[in-house]
């Protein structure tokens, strides 16, 4: 990464503003160039100085001009940028939408700033990796389906399954190897150890069975569930997901 991401954030949340400018302020990776708790005032910003940042932070719901009628309007000038949602809304219907829209993440909030810094250097990090591929689509598709299986954004194993079912999603040795190449891989990249990339797994997967819709969880993992709530292995989880999304996007796989 050879130059400081510049960003713009629009969302109504004038704590969410400050939390986020505070956390980037004096960052020399990331510049929150300018904030916005208006749509209409974001959108104007967006569409006319469009050579003046190269990330938007954006909630859904916003006064004047929501943030999908933003992301059309981006689309419909043919301004290209990183896009991240942070919203308290979760709907699968606007999820799929916001896909298409172009959208890269989609955090749930309330957001870790330490997460959300992670995301956007991550981004930038592989933008060359994902050019004119369907990562970017494969990646929301994950955090749709662990939102509505009850994993917050803001717990560590969130943003580890996520790498796992990715790395196993992109290759078909990795699947019987996890403990020997995926925790490893997952450590190696947030810095951590193997054994706590697999303990912050099985916590999400904890939470996922108390807050999570079963009636997506009985779809995904199987009636067993059914048999006092049986959770699967870490193993299981992220293998059974990431297969899942290989069979739905079978003509996106090589």
């Amino acid at each position: 990464m050879s130059k400081i991401i510049k960003v713009v954030v629009i969302d109504d949340n004038d704590a969410v503003l400050s939390s986020i400018r505070s956390h980037f302020k004096g960052s020399v990776k990331i510049d929150v160039v300018r904030t916005f708790n208006s749509g209409k005032e974001g959108m104007y910003y967006l569409l006319n100085k469009s050579n003046e940042y190269d990330l938007i932070l954006l909630d859904i719901l916003l006064p004047e001009i929501d943030g999908i009628k933003i992301l059309e309007e981006l689309k419909g000038h043919n301004i290209r940028k990183n896009i991240i949602i942070l919203s308290s809304f979760k709907d699968d219907y606007t999820i799929k939408r916001l896909q298409i829209l172009g959208v890269n993440y989609y955090m749930l909030k309330p957001i870790d700033m330490e997460i959300l810094e992670g995301r956007i250097l991550d981004l930038f990090n592989e933008v060359i990796d994902i050019k004119n591929s369907n990562n970017t689509t494969i990646e929301v598709e994950v955090s749709s389906m662990l939102h509505n299986l009850g994993i917050p954004s803001h717990v560590k194993g969130y943003r580890y399954i996520r790498e796992g079912i990715m790395l196993l999603y992109s290759s078909e040795a990795a699947s019987h190897l996890i403990t020997k190449e995926i925790y490893p891989e997952i450590a190696n990249r947030y810095n951590t150890t193997s054994s706590r990339v697999e303990r912050a797994i099985r916590h999400a997967i904890e939470i996922s069975w108390i807050r999570g819709d079963l009636k997506l969880m009985e779809n995904i993992f199987g009636n067993s569930i059914d048999f006092e709530r049986s959770r699967p292995t870490n193993s299981e989880f992220l293998t059974t997901i990431a297969d899942r999304l290989k069979l739905k996007n079978k003509e996106l796989v090589g």
